[in-house]
């Protein structure tokens, strides 16, 4: 989480001119000009994994022109290439609305990128959708800001929730914390220390690591040595690897019951099937696999049309993740103009808090910080896969849902180890 002193430093950052961006759109609406929507995407850089997000909001872009836009306006939109650096960030945002003129901004991919850029947006008065940023308005507070994800309420502790239920209804009571020493991680780890104290868990290990780190053995070994019956990994992809890679080498204390919480990379296409197997056991959370309680017609829809789009493109083939929140982004917008009638931020904000809004994984309504009223972060356990082929986590029963309960799907295995044999 932001420090006040940091994000004061933040809210002194000033901004420069970048490159000419992407602009996404379609066929010209000669009535008007068209809605502008700014966000930036990582197309590059360790985080260019998450770019297939982009496909959500050309997905929804297209539905919209094809129904007529909004007010009677195309929609397009800005796109810049962050880099995935937050040092970009500042100064891109702050174009896209001096220079470019964009009528609505969405964010970059969670809290290590979108951070930076929270102040400006508090100082500028405006509207935003936060993508995929834990506790992303915890500090600011801003009244016009609305999350696209699921996280609910209290994010920080209710981010991972789901996996202390479970480690609590298997009587575990000693746990380990293992974090990448980055905004992100940081805050789900000690999110995840307070509800472990809440339970009444010990805490017996909670060790940070720089997010560079490739050689997770002595962490292991350390792991190993506390004996926790619970394992909670507050992780980013290229650790999430590595960690994974490691259990297999050293291999982990069969006092384990259950591994995993808060582990980034795993719910991508990528990961899924170069690790393929290995994931057995793995506790995990996630926003959408294809279990028969999440199924409908209009997911199976947007799947049916995001898969080639994927794969002409080189892109994440799976897609669960990221890419239909991304065209949540753009339902929340759409919602917001359709609703107040009009592009003026504070009269968009006023009607998304005070009214629910359908969207493609259901009714979402906001509390005052734009959070989901309600918590639908889904805590999952792979199973019984073989070997790495990716196409078997098209299937049911490959990543089934534990929590929450209205959701569920299968049932947990423990412990860890007996899990991991598939």
């Amino acid at each position: 989480m932001t420090t006040r002193r940091q994000f004061n430093k933040l809210a002194a950052m000033a901004a420069a001119g970048l490159a000419a961006p992407a602009i996404i759109s379609r066929k010209a609406y000669a009535s008007d000009k068209p809605i502008r929507i700014g966000a930036s995407v990582s197309l590059t850089g360790p985080l260019a994994s998450t770019r297939a997000g982009q496909i959500g909001y050309e997905l929804w872009r297209d539905d919209v022109n094809a129904a007529g836009g909004l007010l009677g306006r195309k929609v397009e939109f800005v796109i810049y290439d962050d880099q995935s650096s937050a040092s970009n960030v500042p100064a891109i945002y702050s174009k896209m609305v001096d220079v470019d003129k964009v009528d609505v901004l969405i964010s970059p991919y969670g809290a290590n990128l979108s951070a930076p850029l929270m102040p400006f947006i508090r100082q500028r008065n405006q509207f935003m959708v936060g993508m995929f940023a834990l506790a992303g308005n915890d500090r600011a507070r801003h009244d016009k800001y609305f999350h696209a994800c699921p996280w609910g309420p209290n994010s920080m502790l209710g981010w991972a929730r789901g996996f202390f239920d479970l480690a609590k209804s298997i009587n575990a009571k000693k746990i380990a914390i293992i974090n990448s020493d980055l905004e992100f991680s940081a805050s789900a780890a000690q999110g995840g220390a307070q509800v472990a104290k809440e339970y009444g868990m010990e805490v017996v290990m909670n060790q940070s690591y720089p997010p560079n780190t490739s050689d997770f053995s002595t962490i292991l070994r350390n792991i190993n040595a506390a004996n926790p019956d619970a394992v909670f990994v507050c992780s980013y992809p290229a650790d999430s690897a590595a960690i994974i890679r490691g259990v297999k080498e050293i291999g982990i204390s069969d006092s384990v019951q259950i591994f995993g919480g808060s582990m980034i990379g795993p719910q991508y296409g990528s990961l899924l099937g170069s690790l393929g197997q290995d994931l057995n056991g793995l506790v995990n959370i996630t926003t959408f696999v294809p279990e028969p309680t999440l199924k409908t017609p209009a997911i199976d829809n947007f799947f049916s049309r995001y898969v080639p789009k994927a794969q002409a493109e080189n892109l994440d083939p799976l897609g669960f993740y990221i890419p239909p929140f991304y065209y949540v982004a753009g339902q929340i917008v759409e919602a917001g103009i359709k609703g107040s009638q009009s592009v003026d931020h504070a009269k968009m904000a006023q009607y998304l808090h005070a009214n629910p809004i359908d969207t493609l994984v259901g009714k979402v309504a906001f509390n005052e910080l734009g959070d989901w009223t309600e918590r639908r972060t889904l805590m999952i356990q792979v199973q019984g896969v073989k070997g790495n082929d990716i196409n078997q986590f098209r299937e049911p029963g490959r990543q089934v849902i534990l929590d929450p309960s209205s959701l569920k799907s299968g049932e947990l295995i423990t412990p860890y180890n007996k899990a991991r044999q598939g």
